[in-house]
């Protein structure tokens, strides 16, 4: 059973994450999202999994959130996921995905649910 991790290098809770899938035995496929992001169906059935809207998925600090125009509430779920795609630093991370759960590692030990 693959696990995979969207991971970021340089985010203390990413790396947490994967320290703690490593001491807990699992391997994870390591995806850098920022240099590669899911693709549009993925980052769907990502949200799904969470259960959770595009909006919750959104780091609502990063400079892009509002040169992206992301405090309209007026914007659809597709338009933020499209606004995600083109800027994946405004992803939540790291999210831990294992067959059919998924788990946003905040804080890291959440991952350890879907194991």
């Amino acid at each position: 059973m693959a696990v995979t991790i969207y991971h970021n290098p340089r985010c203390s809770k990413s790396r947490h994450t994967l320290q703690l899938l490593e001491d807990n035995k699992v391997k994870p496929v390591i995806v850098e999202y920022l240099k590669t992001p899911p693709s549009k169906s993925e980052l769907k059935r990502i949200l799904k999994m969470l259960n959770i809207k595009p909006r919750d998925l959104l780091r609502k600090k990063e400079a892009e959130y509002k040169t992206q125009g992301l405090d309209n509430s007026s914007l659809t779920d597709e338009q933020i996921i499209d606004i995600m795609l083109a800027h994946p630093k405004l992803i939540e991370r790291p999210i831990v995905v294992k067959d059919d759960k998924a788990a946003l590692g905040r804080p890291p030990e959440k991952v350890l649910d879907i194991l």
